[in-house]
């Protein structure tokens, strides 16, 4: 009868992604009755304090899954670095953890098998898509590129402009590239000038 009653309750979530232990609270779900509903089946916990049905079919594709529930999970967080350069297929690196950045000043989420990197600038390059049905934010191209001199081993980051400067799917914007770079205080006007001249 509980199970019931709880479910009718959050029956407006059976189709969506993920709701938040504070969504079912306004639905007057407690906490302990997730925890209940958890351990029946009815429900899955995707990270504390967020779940799912457990009937729901996820939309996205597979490969794409498990970071966009993460990125959604972190509101103020931003799919960056190696999650953003398989994304765009910039890198030859495979995505073992998920990495999101979030601001500096916001404290660091945990998420399991994530990799969480506080940025001074998250607004620069900050676009937002959906991924499936998972609205996330990602940094653009240039930014991850710019991100992979800060961030990364150098022989990656020059995998990741040889690609951004050689992909057939999208136009290479220099100018933005190196307004990114000089914004960001990363010197690859060389690399830059090797591709453009």
């Amino acid at each position: 009868m509980r199970q019931l009653k709880y479910t009718k309750q959050l029956k407006q979530f059976i189709h969506i992604p993920l709701f938040t232990a504070a969504d079912a609270e306004k639905k007057d779900v407690p906490r302990h009755a997730l925890a209940y509903l958890v351990k029946k089946g009815t429900l899955e916990r995707i990270y504390p304090g967020a779940y799912r049905f457990s009937q729901y079919e996820p939309e996205v594709e597979l490969q794409w899954e498990n970071l966009a529930l993460v990125a959604t999970s972190i509101p103020d967080g931003v799919i960056c670095l190696i999650s953003a350069l398989c994304y765009y297929d910039l890198t030859d690196q495979i995505m073992r953890e998920i990495w999101i950045a979030v601001p500096h000043e916001s404290h660091s989420p945990k998420r399991p098998n994530t990799r969480i990197v506080r940025m001074r600038n998250v607004k620069l390059g900050k676009i937002e898509m959906m991924l499936g049905e998972y609205n996330v934010h990602i940094f653009d191209r240039e930014r991850c590129v710019v991100d992979a001199f800060r961030y990364l081993s150098k022989e990656i980051a020059i995998k990741a402009i040889q690609r951004y400067f050689q992909s057939a799917k999208y136009k290479p914007d220099p100018k933005k590239l190196g307004a990114y770079a000089k914004a960001l205080r990363v010197n690859i006007t060389p690399y830059i000038l090797s591709y453009t001249t």
